[in-house]
């Protein structure tokens, strides 16, 4: 059972890596600004329902540690991020882009919320792949 939940902590965390440090960049370079706000709002809500699944079954599977509970903490904050400040960030991008500054604020705060999230993600299912791989 854990080397299963090693696998899918594996799968996630590379993912992540692979999303963070390449597509999402990619994007912003490469592809028209007016292009790439959509298709970033649309790749993050399957990338976060992802996250959350494969670390949910991670947790369940690793359950009897800490780092089961570890790993479902990290599926938690994948639906929070996709549920509540997602949409948030959201929000404030589309008002933003309508002249309103506050909103315009809101989103730098919101996105800088998000991309520490999602390193602390990164950082948490670094130390629960050492746990894991140490425990096989």
């Amino acid at each position: 059972m854990e080397t299963l939940a090693l696998v899918l902590t594996a799968l996630v965390f590379g993912a992540m890596l692979f999303f963070s440090f390449v597509v999402a960049p990619m994007v912003f370079v490469k592809v028209p600004e007016a292009d790439a706000g959509p298709f970033v709002r649309a790749v993050f809500p399957i990338y976060y329902a992802i996250g959350a699944g494969f670390a949910l079954v991670a947790g369940l599977l690793a359950l009897g540690g800490w780092v089961g509970w570890l790993l479902l903490a990290i599926a938690l904050s994948f639906l929070w991020l996709r549920q509540g400040l997602m949409p948030a960030i959201n929000r404030a991008r589309d008002a933003s882009l309508t002249g309103d500054e506050a909103a315009g604020q809101r989103f730098d705060r919101l996105h800088k919320l998000s991309v520490w999230a999602n390193g602390g993600q990164l950082v948490a299912f670094g130390a629960a792949l050492i746990v894991l791989g140490f425990d096989l």
